[in-house]
């Protein structure tokens, strides 16, 4: 593993790198055991798929109380205007044929000593081991007058799906001329490039419909993620750091960090003034799902902690987080890192059910951003558990698009993106 380079990271880097990097056990055991899912996104789903690869005669039972999941990856195409909400679109009819039980129900508890989990439906399922994955949720009173209610009409678009569509058509149906905001959260959250590719996807189509209008970035951070990378397309394609820049970002050592938000007045107010938009895309500080306070599986910070070899919970023997929700820095929370997360627990659940040991495992990641729609850039790494028990890079692995790339390799990015997002929900839903 130390020798994959970004080179031929991202030939691989479709979801089976990680499978059998961490030798995945394609083999069928002969005991049967039930393995409850709670939450049916990329991390349940993934791992739903692959224990039933690993182990036909163990019982999988997702629990997920949307019919259809959207995913946030690919979502700002969307906002953007280069992509439809129902590309992002996903069933569970491919989790059915892998012999996955798929209930759409809303899981309200999880019982760590009887070892069941309960329905909003009346359902009360017993399991050997339970795997949660139940994304963020947000921290609604770190900004004054921004509450779930608020984000109807100021949307956070941080969920895919309908909140995508709000956005959206906020941004088509703005004045030639108009503003919009868009406040950045603190870290950790999901998605650590997402708010910046998606003012990227904006600006694009300002640019060519509404070329008199502005974006501006309020952001509590003093850096982000492929803040160079970022800043470079911005001033190749929409004049950021000149008196005619479409992008502004402020940072929070500039008075970025938004504290209050009039949703009469359309106005984000920080320690520096008040910013009125005309479009606002407010997303907020975030922490695990809802389920996992309930089911004590949270720390003080709001996130699961996990023995990072198997992602079981330090709290509760037989429960497992993956995804966002899960404690597994360096890995960032995305969704490559949630399917990556997935198949490392399927793996250590199945060997567990079956009288064995933890197999050895790595991890990879990559995030793909789009600038345009012929320029993107990256960032990928490969990842293992290093002697302290705790996840660690690979020295000399994955790495960042070059500052100096051409634009061939620049758009040759934009295909490996949408090439990498057909392979991965194709990986996980089919």
């Amino acid at each position: 593993m130390s020798k994959i380079t970004r080179r031929n990271f991202v030939t691989l880097a479709g979801g089976t790198l990680a499978a059998s990097a961490m030798g995945f056990p394609m083999v069928s055991f002969g005991a049967s055991k039930h393995v409850v899912i709670v939450g049916g996104g990329i991390g349940g789903s993934t791992a739903a798929k692959y224990i039933r690869m690993a182990d036909s005669s163990v019982k999988v039972t997702v629990i997920e109380a949307n019919k259809h999941y959207h995913t946030c990856f690919m979502s700002n195409e969307v906002i953007g205007g280069n992509r439809d909400l129902d590309s992002i679109k996903f069933g569970y009819g491919g989790l059915r044929g892998h012999g996955v039980d798929v209930i759409h129900d809303l899981v309200t508890d999880i019982d760590p000593v009887s070892k069941k989990v309960m329905t909003k439906g009346g359902k009360t399922l017993s399991y050997d081991a339970c795997i949660v994955s139940p994304g963020i949720s947000f921290k609604w009173d770190n900004i004054e007058g921004y509450d779930e209610a608020t984000s109807h009409k100021i949307p956070h678009a941080w969920k895919a799906g309908p909140q995508t569509a709000l956005l959206r058509d906020q941004v088509k149906a703005m004045k030639n001329g108009g503003t919009v905001i868009i406040a950045a959260p603190p870290n950790p959250f999901r998605c650590p490039p997402g708010p910046y590719e998606r003012a990227s996807q904006i600006a694009w189509y300002l640019k060519k419909h509404k070329p008199k209008s502005k974006i501006l970035i309020l952001d509590q951070k003093p850096k982000f993620s492929k803040m160079g990378l970022f800043t470079a397309g911005w001033e190749r394609n929409y004049g950021y750091n000149s008196d005619n820049s479409m992008i502004e970002w402020v940072s929070g050592e500039s008075g970025g960090k938004v504290t209050r938000v009039n949703a009469g007045s359309m106005t984000a107010s920080s320690d520096v003034g008040d910013f009125k938009g005309d479009v606002m895309n407010v997303i907020p500080a975030q922490k695990a799902g809802a389920i996992a306070f309930k089911a004590d599986l949270v720390d003080d910070k709001g996130w699961c902690p996990v023995n990072q070899h198997t992602f079981e919970s330090t709290k509760h023997k037989d429960i497992y987080v993956v995804g966002d929700a899960s404690v597994a820095s360096p890995l960032p929370k995305s969704g490559y890192a949630a399917n990556s997360e997935a198949k490392v627990c399927a793996a250590a659940i199945v060997a567990k059910l079956n009288g064995k040991g933890a197999p050895g495992i790595s991890l990879v990641n990559t995030c793909y951003s789009i600038i345009t729609p012929d320029e993107g850039i990256s960032v990928a790494m490969v990842y293992r558990l290093g002697e302290d028990g705790k996840i660690m890079k690979v020295k000399g692995s994955g790495g960042l698009t070059p500052g100096d790339a051409s634009p061939g390799t620049l758009k040759r990015e934009v295909a490996y993106a949408h090439s990498w997002f057909k392979n991965i929900t194709h990986d996980v839903f089919g």
